[in-house]
């Protein structure tokens, strides 16, 4: 049964047991007694006392009618429309990571049921092709990684020879920074596309936070000589949080990394480690230039450069902070950038283990 057929049937019936119940009433009441009156020789009063028993009939039954009818309406109209606002709801929580995942379906075959169905057929063709984009990446990925490797350990060959032209060892120089940069590509691209697949496992233990936070600190020291930008460590608590090592010290690498390559000559960085609340927080500001308000969303996106604060001539593959943020979700945390006049703040939150939070 369709939508507009069940919503007919059901008014019909609503409207038909009002219209019932005012005729059973105005039966009763000029009618039944009506004739009651006849019998008791009230005959001269009659019309008089009719008409004064139909206008009160009108408006105390009327405006019941009226009241139940419109109640009768409301109500109809939120048991036809709560499977629409259920199904809203349903398709607000798809996104890419649960394509496979189906819709409920109600079975009775109307509209609602129809369009669920329509949903779920589009979802299994997008999940489909995500799935037929991420084998290409990975396999196009595996495939360069073998002519990337040649190149390079040919050109490593070459700028051995102690005869070779200073015009010439630039040019290789250069084409190896290249064949680097490719190389950074294919490994970014595989590592995300492997951990949108689910196929990254990774190993969780108790991490002190705190020791990776000051050995990252002394490594953007070194980072930071090169440009004279001054790199300063203001809070570094004791903190410990369930993690794998290797993937958080890649994180605050990264993070690092682009604090100092996206600064400007003679800044500043700054990092700090603190608890707050149940969350350990971890802020790194750097006096670079600004981030404009419309591009803060989309600097986590996959080779986004298109903002001020993404110079064209800063080496970089774009894929950084998309690695960032998957290692921040994969540890349940969260990550944003905070951007006002020549300073952006990257802050990390990362959930603390159960003694940390109790201490």
């Amino acid at each position: 049964m369709t939508i507009r057929t069940r919503l007919t049937v059901w008014y019909a019936v609503i409207f038909s047991g009002s219209l019932l119940a005012i005729g059973l009433v105005m039966y009763s009441e000029l009618v039944v007694e009506a004739r009651a009156k006849i019998a008791q020789h009230q005959a001269a009063t009659l019309d008089e006392d009719a008409g004064e028993d139909i206008l009160q009939i009108l408006l105390i039954y009327g405006g019941s009618a009226v009241v139940v009818g419109l109640l009768g309406g409301w109500w109809l109209t939120c048991r036809t429309f709560a499977p629409v606002a259920a199904l809203t709801t349903a398709v607000e929580k798809i996104h890419e990571g649960n394509l496979a995942e189906k819709l409920p379906r109600s079975g009775n075959g109307d509209e609602l049921d129809r369009l669920t169905e329509v949903f779920n057929a589009m979802t299994a063709r997008l999940a489909g092709s995500f799935q037929r984009i991420r084998e290409f990446t990975l396999h196009a990925s595996h495939e360069l990684k073998t002519p990337l490797t040649v190149l390079h350990g040919e050109l490593e060959t070459d700028l051995n020879q102690t005869t070779l032209p200073l015009a010439q060892r630039e040019k290789l120089l250069s084409q190896l920074d290249e064949i680097q940069r490719l190389t950074k590509i294919v490994d970014g691209l595989t590592l995300l596309t492997k951990a949108d697949a689910g196929q990254i496992e990774l190993k969780f233990a108790l991490v002190a936070l705190g020791e990776i936070v000051r050995d990252v600190f002394e490594d953007a020291q070194i980072l930071a000589k090169p440009s004279q930008v001054s790199v300063s460590l203001t809070a570094c608590e004791n903190i410990s949080i369930h993690g794998e090592k290797h993937r958080l010290r890649q994180l605050l690498l990264n993070l690092a990394d682009n604090a100092v390559k996206y600064n400007q000559p003679g800044g500043t960085v700054e990092f700090s480690l603190r608890r707050d609340g149940v969350d350990a927080e971890l802020k790194i500001t750097n006096t670079g230039k600004t981030i404009p308000p419309e591009v803060l969303p989309r600097v986590f996106e996959r080779f986004f450069r298109g903002d001020p604060a993404h110079d064209s001539t800063v080496d970089g593959c774009g894929l950084g902070l998309s690695i960032a943020q998957w290692i921040v979700r994969a540890h349940h945390g969260d990550i944003l950038f905070e951007s006002a006049e020549n300073q952006t703040t990257v802050v990390v939150r990362l959930p603390l283990v159960m003694q940390e939070k109790n201490s």
